[in-house]
């Protein structure tokens, strides 16, 4: 096995293309062609983490938050961040991130939060924009059929719970070949009137180079004639934060309680509590106080995420209580979502979770 197989399925279930511009997901340090035996997986890389990789026999680290995330100049051993490079170095275990593509996916860490948190009829918060293209393909009446299961097999035709979705029109379309083409129907010289249909069908940007290519491969003609446009259309099960509903409307005292027990945490900081019964829950694992007007706006009554700053309580008081659980907290599954996703596609490749304490916070 090498890295980047490991890394290759990753990018299939988060693409980085759907990473935040602040970011830096992917392989950091070591090479796809470097073989492995053994992944930890973790939700930080300390030195902790390091020391357990090295004690496991373990040559690559899965980790939620980047190693490198901020800009580094030079690489000083003396330095935290330093010495744990340079220790993966010397140990030769590749580092590898999976941070806001998994946060931007459904069924990624706000999905394995919300299910955790027992919400249902699960929506993303603030769907990402720009990330959705059609494609539109010329094809003779012959070939429809072929085209159109290659395009999405390869990852065409996907609208929310809908897949294979396509719109198509019949027509017809001319052309003449030259000297040393090679037409799959008509003659050399002589125009040629082909019955074909138009293909029309939606590209999430990430698999577009795919989609492409085995649209191409499935075509018929010499030189296939096709459209990419990009579309101004959210994507709806991707993008920031998720919003769901309880099974049945809670007392807000007891609701948090039990997000306290779920999160394993002795703390959770709150604004204002609401003076009814709450059914409706926003939720955002890590820092997602930028997401508080997007949950009041689709009418949560709750609004769970960490990093919350002072001043944000007061935002929709009395109107929406907001919830403090913790960065960790609610990226803690995390983990465990990496792990069943990897074991599920590589049963026999040896995975292990990290049991080294990565949360940086205590309390008193």
């Amino acid at each position: 096995m090498t890295v980047h197989e490991i890394a290759s399925y990753l990018e299939q279930i988060a693409p980085l293309s759907l990473q935040e511009s602040f970011d830096n997901s992917g392989l950091i340090i070591g090479s796809g062609r470097q073989q492995t035996e053994k992944a930890l997986i973790t939700i930080d890389v300390t030195e902790d983490v390091v020391k357990e990789a090295i004690e496991h026999d373990c040559d690559l680290i899965i980790s939620h938050h980047p190693i490198i995330f901020k800009a580094l100049k030079k690489i000083d051993s003396q330095s935290s961040i330093g010495s744990i490079i340079t220790k993966l170095i010397k140990a030769d275990i590749a580092a590898y991130a999976i941070h806001t593509n998994l946060d931007n996916m459904l069924d990624g860490v706000n999905g394995i939060l919300a299910q955790k948190l027992g919400l249902r009829d699960l929506k993303v918060l603030s769907p990402k924009k720009d990330t959705l293209n059609k494609l539109v393909v010329f094809c003779p009446t012959d070939h429809v059929n072929s085209v159109q299961q290659a395009i999405f097999n390869a990852g065409a035709g996907n609208i929310g719970n809908y897949s294979s979705c396509s719109f198509n029109s019949e027509g017809y379309g001319t052309f003449m070949a030259s000297e040393g083409a090679k037409p799959y129907v008509g003659d050399i010289g002589k125009i040629h009137k082909e019955e074909e249909v138009k293909i029309e069908s939606i590209v999430p940007s990430c698999v577009v180079k795919q989609v492409v290519t085995a649209m191409i491969n499935a075509h018929p003609y010499e030189e296939v004639a096709y459209d990419v446009y990009p579309l101004d259309n959210n994507q709806f099960n991707v993008g920031s934060g998720i919003i769901g509903e309880l099974k049945k409307e809670t007392e807000i005292n007891e609701f948090l309680i039990w997000v306290k027990g779920q999160l394993d945490t002795p703390k959770i900081r709150h604004s204002k509590l609401l003076e009814k019964k709450v059914k409706k829950i926003a939720i955002c694992g890590g820092s997602g106080s930028f997401l508080i007007h997007d949950a009041y706006s689709a009418g949560a009554d709750v609004f769970i995420t960490g990093d919350v700053k002072y001043h944000d309580f007061f935002e929709y008081n009395g109107e929406m209580t907001i919830v403090d659980a913790g960065h960790f907290e609610t990226e803690q599954f995390t983990k465990e979502l990496i792990y069943s996703r990897l074991i599920r596609k590589f049963p026999n490749f040896a995975l292990q979770i990290s049991k080294a304490r990565t949360n940086p916070i205590y309390f008193l």
